[in-house]
């Protein structure tokens, strides 16, 4: 799975369904590229097009079981494979890596909070300005 599929499929877990282009301006790709990718993903069962509550002449793209299913052990394998190279590092570098991170997770924190401030997805009309 590539990148984008991934990180597009990760907002629709986070973000809930979207407007393509609603998601192709998030992800920072062209509509087509994300009709693209939004075909190949149904054609996987990773995401369905679903009728907008709200607007039944609105299509969302959402993710499916499968796609969190996908996601999920992806996730997983990502973790078990940096902590077998974190295990492998000398005690010295363990130490280091932990001060450093102490001192870098509050950055880190503070930028997950702003980004998770911002407008869900569907707030967006098609070109991202607010409806």
């Amino acid at each position: 799975m590539s990148f984008t599929a991934a990180s597009a499929l990760a907002r629709l877990e986070r973000e809930g369904p979207a407007r393509l282009t609603a998601l192709a301006t998030a992800e920072g790709v062209t509509q087509p590229s994300m009709t693209q990718l939004v075909q190949r993903l149904e054609r996987q069962a990773l995401a369905l097009r679903i009728d907008d509550p709200e607007d039944g002449r609105v299509t969302l793209v959402a993710i499916t079981d499968t796609g969190r299913e996908v996601l999920a052990e992806r996730r997983q394998q990502r973790d078990a494979r940096l902590a077998d190279l974190l295990s492998a590092l000398p005690d010295e570098e363990q130490n280091a890596l932990a001060a450093a991170m102490r001192t870098a997770l509050p950055l880190v924190q503070r930028m997950l909070q702003d980004d998770t401030q911002q407008r869900p997805l569907l707030e967006q009309d098609d070109i991202g300005s607010e409806r």
